[in-house]
Order: structure tokens, then C-alpha cells, then sequence
């Protein structure tokens, strides 16, 4: 299984990873099954992300995937945060494996998973803004993972 340069960068540097005390928003997927969990951490001021943070559990994928998405969100506004699709992902690192395009749709759904958080402390109605946060066995069930 090959990986590009920047999968390898991400793995090997990756960017915004830690726990957020004083998180607007936080969204934890994935399962201890399939092997792969990540959490992801939002500090929000007039509807942009202005900080993000991660903490992953998982394969070197896993953890380059989240890394990327972080920084792909990171300034931008929640509507553009919630565009943000595993294809993006795969595609700012330049590939992926097809076994572990899973990882990609964790990170976009984690991503979802912490903006459905803060909406839900704001107490606004979260399916017209993330829609259903799908769980790991669906991500499987999308790439062929068994």
C-alpha cells in the first residue's frame, strides 16, 4: 500500500492535533470495531472556525485525513466547513488507498459531527444545516470495508 508525500507528511507532522478545553463545538465518530475514532474540536466566533483541533485514534490514514481536514476548514464559515466532502479531503492529500477512503469520510463526517454539536448548544434545529451523521458501519458500507 502506497502513500503519497503529503499522507506521509500529515502522518508524520500533523497539524492541529490536541484537545480543546473551551470548545464551541465537538464531534466524536467512528467505532472501537472498525479501529478508527477521531474527535474534532471547534472554537467558532461570528459563525467561522478560528481554531480547530483533533484527537485520532487509528491508522496513519486516519490520523493524515484529519490533520488535512482541519486544516482545509480552519478560517472558513460553517457553511463552507459543512461542503467539505471526503473527496476534498482525498484530493488535498493528493490520494488514498481505496481501504482506507474510510478514513476520509470519518474526517468529513467528524467535521459535521462537532458544527451539529455547537448548533445544538445554540439550540438550533441541525438537519437543514448538517443532515444525518452517518455511523462507521455506513462509511463501511460505502467503501467496501468489511
Amino acid at each position: 500500500m502506497l502513500y503519497t508525500e503529503k499522507v506521509m507528511d500529515h502522518f508524520s507532522n500533523p497539524r492541529n492535533v490536541g484537545e480543546m478545553e473551551d470548545a464551541d463545538g465537538v464531534g466524536e465518530v467512528g467505532n472501537a470495531r472498525c479501529g478508527d475514532i477521531m474527535k474534532m474540536y471547534l472554537k467558532i466566533k461570528d459563525g467561522v472556525i478560528t481554531d480547530v483541533r483533533f484527537k485520532t485514534f487509528g491508522c496513519g490514514a486516519a490520523i493524515a485525513t484529519s490533520s488535512m481536514a482541519t486544516e482545509l476548514i480552519k478560517g472558513k464559515s460553517l457553511e463552507d466547513a459543512l461542503k467539505l466532502t471526503n473527496k476534498a479531503v482525498v484530493e488535498a492529500l493528493e490520494g488514498l488507498p481505496p481501504a482506507k477512503i474510510h478514513c476520509s469520510v470519518l474526517a468529513e463526517q467528524a467535521i459535521k459531527a462537532a458544527i451539529a454539536d455547537y448548533y445544538r448548544r445554540k439550540g438550533i434545529d441541525l438537519e437543514p444545516y448538517v443532515g444525518k451523521i452517518q455511523d462507521c458501519e455506513a462509511c463501511h458500507d460505502s467503501c467496501g470495508i468489511e
